[in-house]
Formats: structure tokens, C-alpha cells, sequence
């Protein structure tokens, strides 16, 4: 039985588990859980987009909630599982996938993993570190041989992606008034700006979805110059087509749109089409 001095220190603070991690005693919880879960699963037999579908659709319902990785002072590798915005939501599932094939459903292994999914040399080295733009962390995840950018094998088309946005709205980011920092992020841009990308024009996905499979990662891409996505999350198949799961801002929850994932975009403007990139499984890294 762990000392009642332990048992207060945990329900009130959690218990991270290296100096930059914070992860409070709800989100460990919630956690907890997910990797309970994990047992529960044949990670075995199944591949692990399927386990994506399946790990993804347990956080159904869970709040939709911004900006939970921007905490005050030094860069942290923050847990937080009460709320997720799009991108926390995908590194999560995509974490507790990778884990759960690789037969370590630990929190330390979640932690390992998540920092490697998250940051550009799969270590926490400080704010510019974190893969801000989400066509870089499919380009630098790739590289480390994560998954593969599927978007152009599918038929895609070239993408002119040259994002800015950041450098250009220090403003936005606490953290970025430090002029060192948006330095480092201006050379992040133009190297991003340098690459070759694909995308899938909005009006060509109900052509080409035959050849997207659930559990594939989704990135919605934009008509806004300085940017390179405003959205990202998972394909599921539904009733023959395919939908998106994710954490939606609108509706304030983790959800399977309504609507499939061609119509879910065709209504919105600034949503250009999508980049899809699919998950390799960790043992054949």
C-alpha cells in the first residue's frame, strides 16, 4: 500500500515522470484507462489502423478544449487528456497505437513515445522544437519512419505549401516573444517551403477515397497562403464511405462527422482538400 502522503501527492498533482513532462492526476487517470484498453485489444492480429479506429473511437465524446500545450514557462511535454484539440487528439491515438504494437502499454512508454512523435528530433529541445505546422510533422515523422505521405500515390495533386503564419503572428504566441525563437521558426518555414507536397483537391476525394483506409491520418488543407493545414484527424469507413473522426471545434467534442468526409468539406471555403498519411507498424521500423 503506497503511503497516504504518496496517495494525496498524486490525486492533487500527478506524478510526472521526468522533469518535463506534466500530466495532471485526472489526465493519468484518463490514461490509465486508454491503456487498460490497450490489454483489452489484440494488438496481435490487428494492424494498427484498425487499432487506431478502435483506440480513436474510445475518446468519443471527450471535450474539445485549445491550446493545451501552451503552458507558461519552458517548453514541457504536456499530457492532457480532459481536452483535446485536433493535433493532441491524433498524437494521442497515434501513441497508444504505436505502443500497444509494440507490447509496452506503460505510461513510461506512452511518455517515450510521445515525445518522439511530437518534436523534430523526437526530443523535447525547447518551443521551436515542438512540429508546429502539421505538413512538417508528416514530412519529419516520415522521415523517422513513422508512416508514409500517401497523398501522392493516391493521385494527388502538387501543393504549394510555403506556411508563415507563425513568424508572421508573433503575437499569438506567448512564447514567441522571444526574437530567438521566431528566428528559428522563420528558417522551419523555408526549409517546409523548400519540399514537395501533394494534396487531394476537395472535389477529386469521393473519386479517389476507394483507395483511403480507416484508421489513415487526415490533414485538411487550406486556400490561406501562409498557412499549410486548419485541420487534421483520422478516416473511418462508414456505410461504404469515408468519414472523419476527430476533435471537432464546432460541434466541441471528439466525434465521426455526420456527413462523409467529401461533403464534410465541400461547404467550407477556406478547406482546399486533404493530405492522408498512413501509419507503419513499429516492428517493421
Amino acid at each position: 500500500m503506497k503511503p497516504i502522503y504518496t496517495l494525496i501527492l498524486f490525486l492533487f498533482i500527478g506524478i510526472p515522470l521526468n522533469a518535463q513532462t506534466v500530466c495532471s492526476a485526472e489526465s493519468r487517470e484518463r490514461l490509465e484507462i486508454a491503456l487498460d484498453l490497450l490489454k483489452d485489444l489484440d494488438s496481435e492480429k490487428l494492424s494498427i489502423n484498425e487499432l487506431v479506429v478502435e483506440i480513436g473511437k474510445s475518446f468519443q465524446g471527450t471535450p474539445y478544449v485549445e491550446k493545451t500545450l501552451e503552458i507558461p514557462g519552458p517548453e514541457q511535454l504536456v499530457i492532457d487528456l480532459q481536452g483535446v484539440d485536433c493535433t493532441t487528439y491524433l498524437e494521442t491515438v497515434v501513441t497508444l497505437a504505436k505502443i500497444a504494437k509494440m507490447g509496452e502499454a506503460t505510461f513510461e512508454a506512452f511518455e517515450n513515445e510521445l515525445e518522439k512523435v511530437r518534436y523534430r528530433d523526437g526530443k523535447n529541445e525547447g518551443y521551436p522544437s515542438r512540429l508546429h505546422y502539421f505538413s512538417d510533422w508528416i514530412y519529419v515523422n516520415q522521415q523517422k519512419g513513422m508512416l508514409q505521405d500517401m497523398s501522392q500515390a493516391i493521385g494527388g495533386s502538387p501543393y504549394p505549401n510555403k506556411p508563415t503564419f507563425m513568424s508572421e503572428n508573433p503575437q499569438f504566441y506567448p512564447q514567441l516573444s522571444n526574437r530567438e525563437y521566431v528566428e528559428q521558426l522563420q528558417n522551419i518555414e523555408a526549409g517546409i517551403g523548400l519540399r514537395e507536397y501533394y494534396f487531394i483537391p476537395k472535389d477529386q476525394i469521393s473519386q479517389l477515397e476507394s483507395k483511403i483506409q480507416s484508421g489513415d491520418l487526415i490533414a485538411i488543407t487550406t486556400s490561406l497562403s501562409n498557412l499549410d493545414m486548419v485541420h487534421v484527424g483520422f478516416a473511418v469507413e462508414q456505410n461504404g464511405r469515408i468519414h472523419l473522426m476527430h476533435a471537432s471545434s464546432a460541434n466541441k467534442e471528439v466525434e465521426i462527422s455526420e456527413k462523409p468526409l467529401h461533403d464534410y468539406l465541400a461547404a467550407n471555403r477556406s478547406q482546399s482538400g486533404i493530405m492522408v498519411a498512413r501509419l507503419i507498424n513499429p516492428s517493421s521500423n
